[in-house]
This record gives C-alpha cells, sequence and structure tokens, in this order.
C-alpha cells in the first residue's frame, strides 16, 4: 500500500522543517567553544531527561519489553549517534550551508534503501522525477558558491554523506514503532543514544579537562536539545507512522528553504533570483512526489 501524505502531515512535516532548520546554527554556535562529541552528549541527554519527565507528568507507560529497547538502541545510534556526531564533525571542516546540500541527499538514499527494504515504499517515475527537482533546489537555493567547498575537506564531506544514509536507514528501521506512542518511541531512542554517548564523551569529549561554556553556549544546547530533539522526535514519529519513511525524508528539503524564508519574514533579509527559483524547483517537486498534481492534471484533460 503506498502511503500518501495528508495535508495535516504537510502541515507537520513543515513544522518539523522550522524546527530543524534552527539545529545548524545551534550546532554552530555550540562548536565554538565544545567538542563535537559533547555537543551530541548534551543534545540528546537533556532531551532524554525532559522527556521522562514528561511521560511521568503525562502518565504515558514506559514500554518494558526488551526486544523494543533493543529496537530503540538500533534506532538511536542510526538515528542520533550516528549522524549527530559525523554532522557535528563535519561542521568544523566546511560551511553549514555546504553542510545542508549534503544532507538534502537523505531523501535520494531513503528512497533507494526502501525500494529494497520495505515492501510498500517503491520507487517510481514521480518519486525520481520529485527527488531530482528537489535537490536541484536545494542547490540553488543554498547558492551554487557553496559548492565550491566541494575541492577541499573530503572526509568532512564523506562524514555529512555517511549521516545522510544513517538518517535513510533510521527512518526505515523506525516503521517498527508506528504502533507505539510517538513520545514514547521519541524518549526510547534518546535514552538509548544518551547511553551509548556518555561514555564516548566523558572519555574524549573533554580534551582539556572540565570547564564551564558559556551562556550563549548553553542556551544553544538546551535549545538543541529541547527544540531540536525532542519535540522534533516527537513529529518526526507521528509523520513516520502515517506518511512513511520516504515522504519523511522530504523534510530535508524543506530545512533549508524554512531558513531562508524566517530571514526574508522576520530578519528583513532579502530573496536573490537563484533562491526565489529554488523555492519553486522545491515546491514542484514536492508536488510532483506527492501526486497529486498528476492526479489534477489528468482528470482535467479527461
Amino acid at each position: 500500500m503506498e502511503h500518501k501524505m495528508r495535508l495535516l502531515d504537510w502541515g507537520l512535516l513543515i513544522l518539523l522543517s522550522l524546527i530543524w532548520g534552527g539545529s545548524f546554527y545551534f550546532v554552530e554556535v555550540a562548536l565554538r567553544e565544545v567538542t563535537p562529541l559533547v555537543v551530541v552528549w548534551a543534545r540528546v541527554g537533556m532531551a532524554a531527561l525532559g522527556l521522562l519527565a514528561l511521560l511521568s507528568l503525562l502518565n504515558i507507560p514506559i514500554v518494558r519489553d526488551l526486544k523494543v529497547w533493543r529496537a530503540f538502541f538500533v534506532m538511536g545510534v542510526l538515528n542520533n549517534v550516528f549522524p549527530y556526531s559525523l554532522i557535528a564533525w563535519g561542521q568544523t571542516e566546511i560551511s553549514s550551508s555546504l553542510a545542508s546540500i549534503f544532507n538534502a541527499t537523505t531523501p535520494l538514499f531513503t528512497i533507494v534503501l526502501a525500494q529494497f527494504l520495505t515492501a510498500d515504499e517503491k520507487i517510481n517515475g514521480l518519486k525520481i522525477t520529485g527527488l531530482i527537482l528537489g535537490f536541484c533546489g536545494v542547490v540553488l537555493m543554498v547558492g551554487l558558491e557553496a559548492l565550491e567547498g566541494l575541492s577541499g575537506a573530503v572526509l568532512a564531506q564523506c562524514a555529512i554523506l555517511g549521516a545522510a544514509i544513517s538518517y535513510g536507514c533510521a527512518a526505515i528501521w523506525g516503521r517498527r514503532f508506528k504502533t507505539l506512542h510517538p513520545m514514547m518511541s521519541t524518549c526510547g531512542q534518546v535514552v538509548c543514544s544518551t547511553i551509548v554517548m556518555t561514555p564516548l564523551a566523558l572519555i574524549y569529549g573533554f580534551p582539556t579537562g572540565y570547564f564551564l561554556p558559556s551562556v550563549h553556549v548553553i542556551s544553544a544546547l538546551v535549545l538543541l536539545a529541547m527544540a531540536c530533539t525532542a519535540l522534533a522526535y516527537i513529529l518526526y514519529f507521528k509523520i513516520l507512522s502515517t506518511s512513511g519513511a520516504t515522504n519523511l525524508m522530504l523534510v530535508t528539503f524543506l530545512i533549508p528553504l524554512s531558513a531562508i524564508s524566517l530571514g526574508f519574514f522576520f530578519l528583513g533579509e532579502r530573496l536573490s533570483l537563484d533562491q526565489i527559483a529554488g523555492m519553486g524547483l522545491i515546491l514542484l517537486g514536492l508536488l510532483v512526489i506527492d501526486g497529486r498534481i498528476m492526479t489534477y492534471r489528468f482528470s482535467f484533460s479527461r
């Protein structure tokens, strides 16, 4: 059964892109004073504490099944530990603009993985066409000049691509949690991520010993944990349960669009012709993937 996006799902996807749009900025701020491992540890650790408190407050039962918790560990590694660490390290070597372009390859990897690992999310012409349009739109909107950094920092670029592949695998693995409450699924994966990251951060994340970050960095880490991780993944699992892995990963096309749109509406930043054209390509790509535009065209032609 092919997954179709409802209007509510599109709304949640746009909201998720707005929240995740700020994560690249918050990571960049945090990296000024702390190491990538500490950024990831603080992000998932604070999110886990907040979600555990929220589950208790809302009387949402915690899953006791060990099989589910083993699956949470896999999800936490694929969706948090690997990609967060790779992106945080990659951003120490390349610009956030170039990182966002590499991150936008996630739907491309997801659709290929879904072809072989799922029975209901197969490749078709509309998906391929829409994904190519969307990716070209991201490159055009972020700016072709960002591609100038391709000549250097190859390992950092491979790290971001590795994160994109890991995100794709996580989206497919996460389909097994569709019967769980989205808040429980979110809590489970970040708790497991925290367990994995704690020894890594304590052993390798503090090369100069104990220190106290500035208020700006602490604020960035708190927002990264509570908004860009806890709240974002509640939306993530909600969308995944109704729309599938491939549709969910379209959020990576919307993240640059959301960031630039926020700058235009709230910071008075000007939009260039390339950015406007890129937005148009992204929206066209999403409409093609959605499929309804082709249905309306066919109905009208008849």
